[in-house]
């Protein structure tokens, strides 16, 4: 049996622990009618007894954390009281950086990045998180190349995964490299999941949110764009709007928000299409007249450019009015 070690940390998220053991559990049904053998998964905690999560769910800890001896995969949760393990909780941090050397690999489930960041232990490698605090994890620990978008990355034995349900994902990927395809699309039917889901997290993030320009021409021009996405915003367009010429607006465009006028109009465009395909069963053609893409393949190509998935496929999975 691969022995698979979750240590608790109070204030973690149940989901990140249920998913990925639901995985291990049926994968070891489906070796064990065969003959073979699966996974053992042990939770741990400072000492054994019941551990509160973030919702206040608790869960059993069978035992302490193991101070010594081998271990196969160490599966850090996520949650809020994980989130601040490096502040909050330093001797977690510190027994992970004592325990990932014995492990076989080491993987995380959503902000579970931070105390294995914390330690030392994602230093110079591409990691994710949870789409909202990706951007904590790059600013607090600059060592780590940040991947806000991923399901989950693989660093040699150093898995990541993003937010919540990406624990099941990233735990099917565990079991196809142990067991092959065939048995992790086994589990994936069997809970009723993607195997491999299409798209990343930028489908289930929040629109973006752009805070506002200090320089009142580049203010003005983020206004017109955010008032009307299906207007006229071509770049010459708008530097006339606000008195500027092109190459000055584009520069100081860029400099004050990041990202050229360009870009920014097809975030703001694609965002204003993710809510109208969300909230009306419109036809993508009418999407992207109404949003001002001008075809349906410029919006087919800056949907794969931002989310990973085409609008068809983002409005059959996202659209709530029925």
């Amino acid at each position: 049996m691969h022995d698979v070690l979750v240590p608790l940390l109070a204030g973690y998220q149940p989901l990140d622990v249920a998913g990925p053991h639901e995985v291990f559990a049926v994968a070891t049904a489906l070796l064990v009618r065969d003959g073979g053998s699966g996974y053992a998964v042990r939770i741990a905690a400072t000492e054994p007894g019941p551990v509160v999560s973030d919702s206040g769910l608790g869960l059993v800890a069978t035992e302490a954390l193991p101070q010594r001896g081998p271990i196969g995969t160490l599966l850090v949760p996520g949650g809020i009281g994980v989130r601040h393990a490096g502040r909050n909780a330093p001797e977690f941090v510190d027994w992970l950086r004592r325990a990932a050397p014995r492990a076989e690999r080491v993987v995380s489930v959503c902000t579970g990045a931070f105390p294995l960041a914390a330690a030392g232990l994602l230093d110079g490698l591409a990691a994710t998180t949870h789409w909202r605090w990706a951007g904590s994890l790059a600013r607090e620990h600059p060592t780590v190349d940040v991947h806000a978008d991923a399901i989950y990355l693989r660093q040699g034995r150093v898995w990541t995964s993003g937010g919540v349900t990406a624990g099941i994902d990233v735990a099917l990927a565990l079991v196809e490299a142990d067991h092959g395809p065939e048995l992790a699309q086994q589990v994936a039917r069997e809970l009723l999941v993607f195997v491999r889901r299409p798209g990343g997290q930028s489908q289930f993030a929040a629109p973006t949110w752009a805070p506002p320009a200090r320089r009142p021409s580049v203010r003005a021009a983020q206004d017109l764009i955010h008032a009307d996405p299906g207007a006229d915003l071509r770049v010459p367009e708008l530097a006339q709007r606000v008195g500027m010429s092109v190459r000055h607006f584009t520069r100081e465009f860029t400099r004050e928000l990041g990202r050229s006028p360009a870009e920014y109009v097809e975030q703001i465009r694609v965002d204003a299409a993710r809510r109208l395909l969300e909230a009306e069963p419109v036809l993508v053609t009418v999407a992207a007249t109404r949003c001002g893409f001008g075809s349906a393949e410029t919006m087919r190509r800056a949907f794969l450019r931002r989310l990973g998935v085409p609008p068809d496929h983002y409005r059959r999975h996202f659209l709530t009015d029925a």
